[in-house]
């Protein structure tokens, strides 16, 4: 049986809390100097970008400040790339792209009636 689309949005929603939970209080060289917790945030991103694939495109639009492309492409780079990714754009992810997928991630989620 195939998950309906809402269990994705509440993947990405799980995925960007963890994110926002481990990196509180954590700098840059915090991150850059601790081989777990840099695997753990790319573990996280690359599930927010393969949940991304499973929204409805309708929904995607409903939130075009979200480059979708990116985040669905990120997760191949994560996979397929990896070596070549610096820490400086995994961090800026996480700083500057993971809290407005949170609001957008929020905002559809509220616009098809989920109160959690």
């Amino acid at each position: 049986m195939s998950r309906e689309f809402r269990h994705f949005l509440y993947d990405i929603r799980e995925a960007i809390t963890i994110i926002e939970r481990a990196t509180d209080a954590v700098t840059f060289a915090d991150y850059q100097n601790n081989a777990i917790l840099r695997l753990g945030l790319e573990r996280a991103v690359e599930i927010i970008s393969e949940a991304s694939r499973r929204i409805p495109d309708d929904l995607k639009a409903s939130r075009p400040e979200v480059p979708w492309p990116k985040v669905k492409g990120i997760g191949n780079v994560l996979r397929h790339e990896y070596h070549g990714l610096s820490d400086t754009i995994i961090w800026g992810v996480i700083v500057d792209e993971i809290p407005r997928l949170r609001i957008a991630i929020d905002a559809i989620l509220r616009d098809l009636g989920d109160r959690s």
